[in-house]
C-alpha cells in the first residue's frame, strides 16, 4: 500500500512539473483537442482527461521513449512500460516513434511493437496490433503514414508500409504495403484506391496540415465502420 502512495505521490508531483511548462502546457491542450475532434463522445476536457486510458498510454509513452534513447535507462523504460500496460490494457513498447495528434479510441488490448513507426493524425480503434514477423533485431514492425485509420481489431504485420491518408478495415490483416489514399479491409487484406478525394495539390494545401481535406476521417468503406 505504502508504494502505491509513493507511486501516486511521483505520478502527481510530474503532473505538477510538467503542467508548469508551457511547452507541455500546450501538448496538453492538442491532446484534447483531438480527442474531441476523434470522439462524438468527448464532451468534457476533465473527463476525458482522467478516463481515458488511451490519452494516458500516449502521455506515458512520451516519457518513457525518451528514456529509451539512453542505454542505461532502457531497462527501466521497459518495466514501467509493462506496468503502464496493466493499467492501461495498452501496450507501446518504448522503442515506437509516434507523432503528433495520435489517438487510441476504446482503449484495450493495443500492441504496438518496438520499431514501429506511426506518423502524425493517427487513430487505432481497439484491439490493433502492429506486430513483427521476423525475430531478427531489425526493422520489423510497421510504418503508419499520416492521417491513417486502423479499425478495430486490425493486425498490421511486418516492416510493412501503410500510406498517408489510407484506412485499414475492422479484423483486417495487412502483410504487404498499403499505397497512400487507398482502403486496405478483408483477410488476407485487399488493397483498393478511394475513389473521388480531393487532391490535396489542387486544394492547395499539405497533407500533413491539420487544415487538409484529409484531417478528419471518412469511413467510406462499410468494412471499415466500428
Amino acid at each position: 500500500m505504502k508504494a502505491l502512495w509513493t507511486v501516486a505521490a511521483a505520478a502527481i508531483g510530474a503532473a505538477a512539473y510538467g503542467l508548469s511548462r508551457p511547452g507541455v502546457r500546450a501538448t496538453l491542450r492538442e491532446d484534447l483537442d483531438t480527442v474531441r475532434r476523434r470522439d462524438p463522445a468527448a464532451t468534457n476536457d476533465f473527463v476525458s482527461m482522467v478516463s481515458y486510458p488511451g490519452m494516458h498510454a500516449i502521455w506515458a509513452h512520451r516519457g518513457l521513449h525518451r528514456l529509451w534513447q539512453n542505454d542505461s535507462t532502457k531497462v527501466p523504460a521497459r518495466l514501467m512500460s509493462q506496468a503502464v500496460r496493466t493499467l492501461t490494457g495498452v501496450e507501446i513498447h518504448p522503442g515506437a516513434q509516434i507523432g503528433r495528434r495520435f489517438f487510441i479510441d476504446h482503449a484495450n488490448g493495443v500492441v504496438i511493437g518496438e520499431t514501429s513507426e506511426i506518423g502524425d493524425d493517427v487513430m487505432l480503434y481497439h484491439q490493433v496490433t502492429l506486430g513483427g514477423t521476423s525475430m531478427e533485431q531489425t526493422k520489423r514492425h510497421p510504418t503508419i503514414g499520416n492521417h491513417v485509420l486502423v479499425g478495430a481489431g486490425a493486425k498490421i504485420l511486418g516492416p510493412v508500409v501503410v500510406g498517408d491518408n489510407s484506412s485499414v478495415g475492422a479484423n483486417a490483416v495487412v502483410v504487404k504495403d498499403v499505397a497512400a489514399d487507398s482502403s486496405a479491409v478483408g483477410i488476407p487484406a485487399k488493397v483498393r484506391p478511394y475513389k473521388n478525394r480531393t487532391d490535396p495539390e489542387a486544394a492547395g494545401s499539405d497533407v500533413g496540415d491539420s487544415r487538409s481535406p484529409y484531417a478528419d476521417f471518412e469511413l467510406i468503406d462499410p468494412a471499415i465502420w466500428i
